[in-house]
């Protein structure tokens, strides 16, 4: 296991409030020996916690001409069909997964393709899991063209804790199913929207892994 780039200031800037705040208790309450202890065991907590969140586990991918990969870690929250108001502007099959702040949250294609849409939008941090953090949340939408013409559009969207979305792709990109598209820190959620019909390998509030489980299978 390594640690994920996205991680690399935020861990720089824990280690630095963790020893300012360990210098000013040990030289203010040095004879409060239950206050040290206190945060010497919150210090060692917010490391840790900070650590596994910005952790990239080894992994063998799973891959597959016709099979969309889950993008995230996380619990499966949303199985619907649903109107798309952005691209598609018609009925989708919308499947949602919700990522909480132990998960892994590193982004990852869930088919290969051409980038044909990309878009940022700015916005509200509502819970990830409301409904209208769809459409109201800071957020990114991308649409990867399969090479069999079939479409997918698959949604970053930042939750209450979540405050950066960050994203490796831009409309023309040829992108490798299980390759790193994005990353969001602090708690999110992504959305996939497929054709109406397609076959869905997932139920709702199953726990799904990032570039392994198989979400769906293209026609």
């Amino acid at each position: 296991m390594t640690i994920h780039k996205e991680g690399y200031t935020t861990i720089a800037l824990s280690v630095l409030f963790i020893f300012i705040l360990n210098a000013i208790v040990s030289y203010k309450f040095d004879d409060v020996t239950w206050l040290r202890w206190l945060i010497y065991i919150f210090s060692f907590s917010l490391f840790v916690i900070v650590l596994q969140f910005f952790r990239n586990p080894s992994r063998t991918f799973t891959s597959g001409e016709n099979l969309v990969i889950c993008p995230a870690d996380g619990k499966v929250v949303v199985i619907e069909e649903t109107e798309e108001g952005e691209y598609f502007k018609d009925k989708r099959l919308q499947v949602s997964i919700f990522m909480s702040p132990v998960n892994v949250h590193i982004n990852r294609n869930p088919i290969s393709g051409v980038v044909k849409f990309f878009k940022y939008h700015p916005g509200k941090y509502l819970a990830a899991w409301n409904p209208k953090s769809s459409t109201e949340n800071e957020r990114t939408t991308v649409v990867v063209e399969h090479k069999n013409g079939t479409p997918v559009l698959f949604r970053q969207i930042a939750g209450a804790l979540a405050r950066r979305i960050v994203w490796y792709v831009k409309e023309g990109d040829k992108v490798e199913q299980t390759k790193e598209f994005g990353f969001i820190k602090f708690g999110s959620r992504v959305d996939i929207f497929l054709p109406i019909g397609t076959k869905v390998n997932l139920e709702l509030n199953q726990v799904v892994k990032g570039g392994i489980t198989v979400l769906a299978e293209l026609a």
